[in-house]
């Protein structure tokens, strides 16, 4: 999943929710700089990545991008999972994704001191731009991956990958229907 599912999947933990926000960005050791919280964080971070690498459902969706976006498409389905995360937000909380993403941004401005500085390089573009609400609609998807493109080394095509989203649609919806309710079981028995 991406970084709107993590969020969502922390609840209403402040600090359960920076620490799985960053933590593609922490490494190894680096982990125990952070306070419990952050820690546990981390680890539900690295825990609904496994999850969600290894679900049957999503690996449904991944197999279909593979052939044009090879080793990329796991990064391609987690955004275009986000996706309906967003789209259907209203159905997963009832603060509006606007005040809920605006209220995200303001939250991270009091761990700037302690957060990776890579995250809070991202988080100015991120929040300039608003990327976790724009997640709803295809075109903040394509400025989402077009961005991601940008910033790899090789030859990833992920620029095009929204066309793939809006060829099979109706597939990627059923997909994160049937995969999202586990992962959130899965959250929901998550221990240290």
């Amino acid at each position: 999943m991406n970084f709107l599912a993590h969020l969502y999947l922390s609840g209403d933990d402040e600090e359960l929710m920076v620490g799985n926000f960053i933590g593609d960005f922490v490494k190894g050791s680096q982990m125990e700089q952070y306070p419990d919280k952050m820690r546990k964080g981390i680890r539900l971070h690295r825990s609904i990545d496994h999850f969600t690498d290894n679900h049957e459902v999503v690996l449904l969706s991944k197999v279909r991008l593979r052939e044009k976006f090879s080793h990329y498409a796991p990064v391609i389905v987690d955004v275009y999972y986000d996706h309906f995360l967003a789209k259907n937000w209203g159905a997963f909380s009832k603060i509006p994704l606007k005040q809920y993403t605006e209220n995200f941004y303001q939250l991270m401005k009091k761990y700037v001191g302690i957060i990776p500085k890579g995250v809070t390089h991202m988080l100015s573009f991120m929040s300039r731009d608003n990327w976790l609400y724009n997640y709803q609609f295809i075109e903040g998807i394509d400025r989402a991956l077009t961005g991601i493109s940008k910033r790899t080394k090789y030859e990833n095509k992920m620029d095009e990958a929204s066309l793939s989203l809006k060829e099979h649609y109706h597939d990627f919806q059923e997909e994160f229907n049937q995969f999202f309710p586990d992962l959130q079981v899965h959250v929901s028995n998550f221990e240290e």
